[in-house]
């Protein structure tokens, strides 16, 4: 069913010094969806959903073009605040990233240094059991976040990013560094996240992306002089028509594995 986009992005473009890693994209992504992006390696993926948070502002020689409106607001006007975006749209990256710090703590420091009101104890808590980690750990709040298990560092990144009450939730290979109970683990927690949040994700496991997106955008690098590849996407549909009846060659070498 069609539903309203929470992102408009509109002929976007990145390049690194000069050099386009992805171009001229163009699609919607839609409000309590699962979209997946998916893709051989070197093809953008991970360029692509930096552009959702701004965090490829913190590469010097990157440089973006085009327009990504959240909200109809245009992430990167002047006047917009690229620390504020990152409030409202949070990440998880590939590998879990704790901070040396309390599994307390490292879901209190984003709420404190936003200003969130209201009881810590409580922030900590709701933020823990969306992450659906509570009950494993509500008795060792104050041990170290590197005594947990990959999966659960895992998830305790995931209730760090719930914890400033963002709207949207970018995932950038979540479970590549996890076994397949923990990778199952995050899959059961994103599907019950998505009423409440929209989510994107970046998979090169195919399998999770058919498992748990609702949409699916499939890029490829297309090969410009001196071999350098630049990704566009060749289709974005509905993830089941992608992976059993896709419209375009391209994706259904990839995905039955003839290319990648």
């Amino acid at each position: 069913m069609p539903t309203e986009p929470i992102f408009e992005v509109k002929q976007l473009t990145v390049k690194y010094g000069g050099n386009p890693a992805i171009e001229d994209i163009s699609f919607d992504i839609g409000r309590n969806r699962i979209t997946a992006l998916i893709g051989p390696s070197g093809c953008g993926k991970s360029t692509m959903i930096r552009c959702f948070n701004r965090m490829n502002d913190l590469i010097p020689v990157a440089e973006v073009s085009g327009s990504i409106l959240y909200h109809d607001q245009d992430l990167y006007a002047p006047q917009v605040d690229a620390v504020e975006v990152r409030k409202l749209i949070g990440m998880v990256f590939q590998k879990p990233n704790p901070f040396p710090k309390s599994l307390y703590d490292n879901i209190a420091f984003g709420p404190r240094v936003v200003g969130m009101k209201g009881s810590m104890d409580g922030i900590v808590e709701r933020a823990l059991r969306r992450a659906a980690l509570w009950d494993e750990v509500k008795d060792r709040l104050k041990d170290n976040a590197y005594s947990l298990s990959g999966g659960q560092q895992q998830r305790l990144c995931i209730a760090r990013c719930l914890a400033v009450e963002p709207d949207v939730i970018l995932m950038d290979e979540p479970c590549s560094a996890l076994d397949p109970i923990a990778t199952a683990r995050i899959e059961d927690l994103m599907l019950e996240l998505k009423d409440a949040y929209s989510i994107v994700i970046v998979t090169h496991n195919m399998q999770q992306a058919a498992r748990v997106s609702d949409m699916t955008a499939v890029l490829m690098p297309d090969v410009r002089e001196g071999d350098r590849a630049v990704g566009r996407i060749v289709e974005y549909d509905d993830t089941g028509k992608i992976f059993t009846n896709p419209g375009n060659k391209r994706t259904e070498d990839y995905v039955t594995g003839r290319v990648g």
